[in-house]
C-alpha cells in the first residue's frame, strides 16, 4: 500500500531567528545574515563570521534543567514546537499517534564536548562535569527531546555529513508512504561550534570574503547553524481531520560517489543518479521541475560539480531551471542543512516565490545555469527539487509538489 504524504507542519530556526516568517521574509529580501561570531574568540582565525544566531533564547525545557541544555538541544527544541504548531496543540502536549521520529547531524551535541573539554583542563577531571559527555553523543539531543515532548518508540538518527536530514526525511517519506507509519517527525540541526568552525577552516573551505554560490568569484562557504523539523501525514490522515496541508513530498533519491573524502565528484555522474531517482520517484519528467534549491556551497570544486550534476541528469533543461542556493544568506547548516533548504523549497511552491542566490554577481561559464538573483515570482510553479551532498560522496535529493496544483 502506498499513500501520498502531506506535510503539515514545519518549524525552522535560522541565524534569523525562529519560525517560517522569521526566516522566509528575510530569505525573499536577501538580507544577509551572516554576522561576526561571538560564541567563542576567532581572532587567530582568516575567517570570522557565520551565520550564527547571536543571542538564542532558552528554551523552555519542563523535564530537564534548562541552563544544562547542549545549543544543538535548544535549537531543535524551539524548531520541534514549530513543527508540532501544524497539529493545533500546546507545545507540551502529547501527541495523539505516535510518529516516527527520524533526525539527522553532523556535530550532535559538540557544545557539550567542548565544555566538558575545557572544564577538564581549567578543573581537573574530578570536577569536570560527566553529563556533558553524555551531553555530546548524537543521540542525546533526540531522546532529550522525545522524552520533553513525550514522544514514544525508538528514533532513528542519519549521521551522514551534509546529507543527514536529506536521508532522514527521505527515511520518514518512503516510512510514511509505505505504510509503515501514519505520522512522522523528520529533519536535523547543527550549533555553531569551534570544532566544526575550525574544520573547515583547516580545509580552506570558509570564505573570507562573502558566499557566492555559482559565482565566477566564489572563493568558500560561509558556516551556519539552525534546525529545521517537518510534521509528515498521510494524505488520507491529513486531510480527515481537517489539518492545513503546506506540501507535499512527492519523491526521494539517494546515491553515493565514494570520489574522495571531502571534494565532490568532479563529473556530478553520482550525483546526478540521486537527481533523476527522485524525479522518477516522484513520477515527473525534468520538463515538469519548476524550480532547484540547490546544494551550492560557495565552493569551487561543489558548485561546478553540482552544475555537471542537473545537467547529467536533466539534458538541457537543466539550463532554463531556475536554480538559487540559500546557504549565501543563511550559511551552511551541516546536518541540519537539508531540513532548512526543504522547508524553504515547500515556502517557495506554497508562496510561489523564487527565493534569491544571495552574492550572485558574475557568472560562472562552468556554472551555466538559471541563477535566481532576485526574489521572483515564476509563471508556473508545481514541482520543485532540494538537492544536499555531503562530505565522502554522499548525495541525496527531495521532490516537492505544491497543494495549488491541485486546485
Amino acid at each position: 500500500m502506498t499513500s501520498r504524504v502531506a506535510i503539515t507542519g514545519m518549524g525552522i530556526v535560522t541565524c534569523y531567528g525562529i519560525g517560517t516568517s522569521a526566516t522566509w521574509g528575510k530569505i525573499l529580501a536577501g538580507e544577509p545574515g551572516i554576522r561576526p561570531i561571538t560564541l567563542f574568540d576567532t581572532s587567530d582565525y582568516r575567517v570570522t563570521r557565520a551565520g550564527e544566531f547571536t543571542d538564542l533564547p532558552v528554551a523552555p525545557w519542563r523535564r530537564f534543567r534548562a541552563t544544562r541544555m547542549d545549543r544543538a538541544s535548544n535549537l531543535l527544541h524551539h524548531a520541534l514546537a514549530g513543527a508540532l504548531g501544524g497539529l493545533d496543540m500546546p507545545a507540551t502536549a502529547t501527541v495523539p499517534v505516535p510518529p516516527l521520529v527520524v533526525l539527522g547531524t553532523t556535530l550532535g551535541g559538540m557544545t557539550s564536548g567542548e565544555q566538558y573539554h575545557g572544564m577538564y583542563l581549567r578543573k581537573g577531571p574530578a570536577l569536570a562535569r560527566p553529563s556533558l559527555v553524555v551531553g555530546h553523543l548524537a543521540q542525546a539531543q533526540v531522546l532529550q527531546i522525545m522524552d520533553e515532548f513525550s514522544l514514544p518508540g525508538v528514533p532513528r538518527i542519519f549521521l551522514n555529513a551534509c546529507t543527514s536530514s536529506a536521508n532522514a526525511i527521505g527515511h520518514a517519506f518512503r516510512a510514511v508512504r509505505g505504510g509503515r507509519a501514519q505520522v512522522a517527525l523528520c529533519g536535523g540541526y547543527d550549533a555553531l561550534c569551534v570544532f566544526g568552525f575550525t574544520g573547515f577552516h583547516s580545509l580552506q573551505a570558509l570564505t573570507t570574503d562573502v558566499c557566492r554560490p555559482f559565482d565566477r568569484s566564489r572563493d568558500g562557504l560561509s558556516i551556519g547553524e539552525g534546525a529545521g523539523i517537518l510534521l509528515l501525514e498521510s494524505w488520507d490522515r491529513a486531510q480527515a481531520r481537517g489539518a492545513p496541508i503546506l506540501g507535499e513530498i512527492v519523491g526521494y533519491g539517494e546515491s553515493t560517489d565514494a570520489f574522495h573524502m571531502t571534494r565532490p565528484e568532479p563529473e556530478g555522474c553520482m550525483a546526478a543518479l540521486a537527481i533523476q531517482a527522485a524525479v522518477r520517484d516522484a513520477g515527473i519528467s525534468a520538463a515538469e521541475v519548476d524550480y532547484v534549491n540547490a546544494h551550492g556551497t560557495g565552493t569551487p570544486f561543489n558548485d561546478r560539480s553540482e552544475t555537471a550534476a542537473l545537467v547529467a541528469a536533466m539534458g538541457e533543461r537543466a539550463y532554463t531551471i531556475p536554480v538559487s542556493s540559500t546557504k549565501a544568506m543563511i550559511g551552511h547548516l551541516l546536518g541540519g542543512a537539508g531540513a532548512a533548504e526543504a522547508i524553504l523549497t515547500v515556502l517557495a511552491l506554497r508562496d510561489a516565490w523564487l527565493p534569491p542566490n544571495g552574492n550572485y554577481q558574475t557568472p560562472d561559464p562552468d556554472c551555466a545555469l538559471r541563477i535566481v538573483r532576485q526574489a521572483e515570482r515564476p509563471t508556473r510553479m508545481r514541482y520543485a527539487l532540494s538537492n544536499s551532498f555531503g562530505f565522502g560522496g554522499a548525495n541525496a535529493t527531495l521532490a516537492f509538489r505544491s497543494v495549488r496544483a491541485d486546485s
